[in-house]
């Protein structure tokens, strides 16, 4: 099916291409969303009317968009999930999840503007798009954890696996000085354990000669 795009759309082309693309991607997608007309005589005529009006709402909304961009660029949102011990997630992290995260920092983000090759499904830190305009993109990082805590840590740049190695190293040494306690109390009061003394032993009994 023949369209013509009426802003650029990744992979298919800039502001008005005449392309062809595949019916149920035209009809789910890029018609109802306003990204593209079919490509009739009567449409193709509209829109050389209309071509400047547009290239101008582009460049106004482009120009809005790259300044919502430079504040966003670079930002990390944490998000709280329950997970193993291992690091993975009881559940996932979506693309309304990240819009979510955003939007309660202070900044206007749509689900449908959040890019996931695929849900999240571990502890640590990932780096996500956020297409603010076919033209503009910015990339965020989530840091998904357990606790806030736990975010702050691997903001640092410490993995899910160091924390973990950390935590049992710490429970070991707790272990060790328990014991190191009971051993110096034990010192302290003596060891009853040693040799009983007898009157033979000190030569109370021996026989003259």
């Amino acid at each position: 099916m023949k369209v013509i795009l009426l802003e650029r759309v990744a992979k298919l082309g800039q502001m008005g291409e005449i392309v062809d693309v595949k019916p149920g991607h035209a009809r789910n997608f890029l018609l109802p969303q306003g990204k593209a007309l079919s490509a009739s005589d009567a449409n193709i005529k509209a829109f050389e009317g209309r071509k400047a009006q547009l290239e101008t709402q582009n460049l106004e909304t482009r120009k809005e968009a790259e300044k919502m961009g430079d504040k966003l660029n670079g930002e990390q949102f944490v998000i709280i999930r329950s997970a193993s011990d291992a690091g993975a997630l009881y559940g996932s992290v979506t693309t309304r999840d990240a819009a979510e995260a955003a939007t309660e920092a202070g900044f206007t983000v749509a689900r449908g503007q959040v890019i996931l090759q695929a849900p999240i499904k571990y502890l640590g830190l990932h780096k996500v798009t956020v297409r603010l305009h076919p033209e503009v993109e910015a990339e965020i990082e989530l840091n998904v954890a357990r606790s806030p805590e736990e975010a702050e840590l691997q903001a640092a740049g410490k993995s899910i696996q160091e924390l973990a190695a950390e935590e049992e190293a710490a429970a070991e040494f707790e272990i060790s000085e328990l014991f190191d306690d009971i051993g110096g109390a034990a010192d302290e009061f003596g060891d009853d354990t040693g040799p009983v003394r007898t009157p033979e032993s000190d030569g109370e009994g021996e026989q003259p000669a």
